[in-house]
């Protein structure tokens, strides 16, 4: 089966600072500040690029890449907000393969359904409903995990499993809704697949003394 064409990655660390995540909301205001302009502006970008689909079939490049980096910076965001990592992410939405949150785009298609994109937000409705109902699921998962770190100072990895699960949808589901993809978004996380190390050579023994 093609691989999904937005990828979603994470990277899983017990340790957590407990400072910094007593203070997640605070820290994360001026993130919240720029997501909010850049969303504003994304809107617009989103719709001229919406008209130029269904007028050409074309997704222009230059709002692509707008709009793909701007999925990108909201999805490092949110990672940050719902305590998948303590990393303070950059206000850039450029790839970044250091950071913990990863999205990769596999950029615009050659040609796009014009008829898909023209009613995207009709046939997209019960991906709208299901990102609404994972979203509160995933302001309940990071409380938990809130609470947890507080006072533990480590994140279980059962909880970030469904954090991670619950983004990488959400997130891909932004890729649906914003044009970027006309591929309804999957429940799937994308982890790098770690090749099994070569079998280690049989060590010849003594041989046996020739009658």
């Amino acid at each position: 089966m093609a691989s999904y064409p937005v990828t979603f990655e994470a990277d899983y660390a017990e340790p957590r600072n407990r400072l910094t995540t007593f203070f997640r909301l605070f820290l994360a205001i001026p993130h919240l500040i720029v997501v909010a302009l850049w969303g504003f502006a994304s809107s617009w970008a989103i719709l001229f690029a919406w008209f130029a689909i269904v007028f050409t079939g074309r997704y222009p490049p230059a709002l692509y890449n707008f709009v793909a980096s701007f999925t990108r910076y909201l999805t490092r965001v949110s990672g940050y907000i719902l305590l998948m990592n303590d990393d303070y992410p950059a206000f850039a939405g450029a790839e970044d393969d250091a950071y913990p949150v990863r999205m990769h785009f596999a950029g615009p298609l050659p040609a796009y359904n014009r008829w898909k994109t023209g009613f995207r937000f009709i046939v997209g409705i019960p991906v709208i409903f299901l990102r609404y109902a994972i979203g509160f699921l995933l302001e309940l998962g990071a409380f938990g995990a809130w609470v947890v770190i507080v006072v533990t100072g480590k994140q279980p990895r059962g909880l970030q499993d469904v954090l991670e699960l619950g983004l990488a949808y959400t997130s891909r589901s932004d890729a649906y809704l914003f044009l970027l993809t006309e591929t309804y978004p999957p429940f799937q996380v994308d982890r790098a697949q770690i090749a099994a190390p070569p079998p280690t050579p049989a060590v010849p023994g003594p041989e046996s003394p020739q009658p």
